[in-house]
């Protein structure tokens, strides 16, 4: 007899399996023939969520290279003091001594008045004329240019928002003040403007792209929500008929959302090829302008490409569902409401 027991509680756990099985099965059948049925209005809400997630997808990448060029330029930004021309190596190296010890300063670079020279040839080794005026290494030329070429000290900080302990250093130390050329002021802010504006416009491309995408997620969730009305309108007898012979909640539930997330799933790929194949035709015109694109670049030529493309479908499977399972409860709310009442 418990032998029997056991064997009819397999049997019976096996079929509830199937029947499982067979549920889910219909679920998804039936979800994928309601996405044909109501193809028009399918079409319109995965072209909806497209957009909602273009402009995610357009905002996140914009973020993320104006934030990685506002970076970059950070790296490239020093601060230049300008010494009396002909200022001793000896007093250049105390002085970098002095300004290494502040905690703000990476780096800091000193150049004698010669080797400024040098580096003003290198910088017109194409313009032979100049270089003909200027003549040869003993030339009474290149020794009047060097008796007029500041030494230079370039210090590259941590923070370039904070510069006030260097100013100090150089307004109060003594050593500074010797042998600063009162007729070339330091650079403090001739790189910060450049810096500012690329990271206001950073700012600006994630704002907008925030305040952009929550208006066009709204207007997804409200065209999938009719969506599935009409939908669940349309089949409204059917349903009816369903909950006659018993089908649970569930069961009416799963192709609806079925039918949204195939919308999801769509717009996702759709939203992740035009993502990647505009940022490619925009990158070389990016580079031109000095943005740095490196960063997007190496994910997007890596197999990080396939990470994107998941988390964009997932986002898009998301708000399929979110705004099928709204309308949805909406109605078996009122359904409810309305049997009690009959009762």
């Amino acid at each position: 007899m418990p032998n029997q027991t056991k064997q009819n509680l397999k049997t019976m756990s096996k079929n509830s399996g199937t029947k499982k099985l067979r549920s889910t099965s219909r679920i998804f059948k039936y979800g994928a023939i309601s996405f044909s049925r109501n193809i028009w209005l399918s079409i319109a809400a995965t072209l909806v969520m497209s957009m909602t997630l273009i402009i995610l997808f357009v905002t996140i990448i914009a973020s993320a290279i104006l934030a990685s060029t506002a970076d970059a330029m950070r790296e490239k930004i020093d601060i230049t003091i300008y010494f009396k021309p002909g200022t001793s190596e000896t007093s250049l190296s105390q002085m970098a001594n002095i300004m290494s010890q502040d905690e703000n300063v990476k780096n800091v670079e000193v150049s004698t008045s010669e080797e400024e020279y040098d580096k003003f040839l290198e910088e017109n080794a194409d313009n032979e004329d100049l270089l003909t005026a200027l003549g040869g290494e003993d030339s009474e030329m290149r020794q009047m240019m060097i008796d007029r070429m500041q030494s230079t000290m370039r210090i590259k900080v941590f923070d370039v928002d904070d510069l006030s302990s260097i100013e100090h250093t150089v307004n109060s130390n003594r050593t500074f003040l010797i042998n600063i050329d009162p007729a070339n002021p330091p650079t403090y802010d001739a790189n910060r403007s450049a810096f500012e504006r690329i990271t206001s416009w950073a700012n600006l491309a994630r704002n907008a792209g925030i305040i952009l995408s929550i208006i066009f997620l709204v207007i997804s969730i409200l065209v999938i929500f009719n969506t599935i009305r009409m939908a669940i309108f349309s089949r409204r007898e059917e349903i009816y008929m369903m909950k006659l012979v018993g089908a649970d909640n569930g069961f009416i539930r799963g192709p609806f959302l079925i039918e949204a997330q195939i919308c999801g799933f769509i717009s996702g790929i759709i939203a992740a090829t035009v993502g990647f194949l505009g940022f490619h035709a925009l990158a070389p015109h990016l580079e031109n302008y000095g943005i740095d694109i490196s960063m997007i670049n190496d994910v997007l030529e890596t197999n990080w490409l396939i990470v994107v493309y998941l988390i964009t479908i997932s986002v898009g499977i998301l708000i399929g569902t979110v705004s099928s399972s709204l309308a949805i409860r909406k109605y078996l709310n009122a359904t409810a409401k309305r049997a009690k009442k009959r009762k």
